[in-house]
């Protein structure tokens, strides 16, 4: 006999069970499965016409889901990667209710079938030296807005943290005593230090000497004492960078984002000939291979090995234009 339970509590134990207690999954993951569900659920209701509490979890079926996934590139415009994330979260789903819905193995067996969209991968973006000393020199340091600002980018653009480890920072996470680092718990709840240097250190000395906002344990708070948000944070950098363009004029072509400046941090250890298994040690990377994008984005090091190849011969063609009948038909 066929089950005919109902989605609602089924997804409701995936998130507290499966996720937030048995896999411990950070609040990153459960924030983007989370908005992954709440605009399939939306989906599903204008498309169903009933309200979600009422779905059957037969009726979430491959067809319903693969036509999710196609308006939200049509009516939202998010890019394939974007949608590939979605399908993520909805196929984690789809497996815990393997265990938990056997009878249902066909209709999730074919959902799980749903394939990823190919997307062209692009090189990386990263700022050059230059840009970073602009970028540095953009806060102005008599404000305390200016000083955080400040300590914040240097940070970043120095230890290379993902935004969520930057933001999630605590005043003791920072030791600048012998052997000066900050600690941050990154993806995958692995805990790793990261150096850091001299500057690093004088600026951020400078900066817990000041009176924190609120008594607030945050590193770099907002006015209140709180968290920074993402959006705060690229607001920040967006007026820094545009203030930056004008002593260097480069940095107006750039889309310069908070991952630009982890970007930055690597292609610097990459240039300075430090090895791909560092470099993936210190952005606490799960695999090398991951490393593998500041290879093929480090065009310097592309143009050395040119210069040390001997170029296969070739000889300049001389063009000869099509005869005018010819290029008549050619161009219809």
């Amino acid at each position: 006999m066929k089950s005919s339970a109902t989605l609602a509590p089924l997804l409701e134990n995936f998130f507290t069970q499966r996720l937030m207690s048995q896999r411990q999954a950070s609040p990153h993951t459960v924030g983007s499965y989370r908005d992954t569900f709440r605009l399939l659920l939306h989906f599903a209701q204008q498309r169903l016409n009933k309200p979600p509490t009422q779905i059957a979890f037969e009726e979430m079926d491959a067809p319903l889901i693969a036509a999710f996934l196609d308006d939200l590139e049509k009516s939202r415009g998010i890019s394939a990667r974007s949608r590939n994330l979605r399908l993520t979260a909805i196929r984690s789903f789809f497996h815990y209710a393997a265990y938990e819905e056997p009878s249902r193995v066909s209709q999730i067996q074919r959902v799980l079938a749903i394939p990823g969209k190919r997307h062209t991968r692009t090189l990386v973006h990263f700022l050059e030296r230059q840009e970073i000393d602009a970028l540095l020199a953009a806060p102005c340091q008599e404000t305390w807005f200016g000083r955080r600002d400040h300590a914040l980018l240097l940070v970043a653009v120095q230890t290379g943290l993902r935004l969520s480890e930057l933001t999630g920072l605590l005043r003791d996470d920072v030791a600048l005593g012998i052997g000066p680092h900050v600690r941050c718990v990154g993806k995958g709840r692995k805990e790793r230090c990261t150096p850091l240097a001299k500057t690093s250190v004088a600026v951020l000395k400078a900066w817990l000497r000041e009176p924190p906002k609120n008594n607030t344990a945050v590193l770099f708070p907002n006015a209140r004492g709180g968290r920074l948000s993402p959006d705060s944070v690229a607001d920040l950098l967006a007026k820094h960078v545009a203030f930056a363009g004008t002593s260097c004029p480069s940095l107006r072509a750039k889309h310069v984002t908070p991952h630009v400046l982890r970007h930055s941090m690597a292609m610097g250890l990459l240039q300075a000939g430090v090895d791909r298994a560092v470099i993936a040690l210190w952005l606490g990377h799960e695999s090398v291979e991951t490393t593998q994008i500041y290879l093929e984005a480090n065009l310097a090091m592309k143009e050395e090995i040119l210069a040390m190849t001997t170029s296969p011969g070739g000889k300049p063609g001389r063009y000869r234009p099509d005869d005018e009948l010819l290029a008549f038909l050619k161009n219809l």
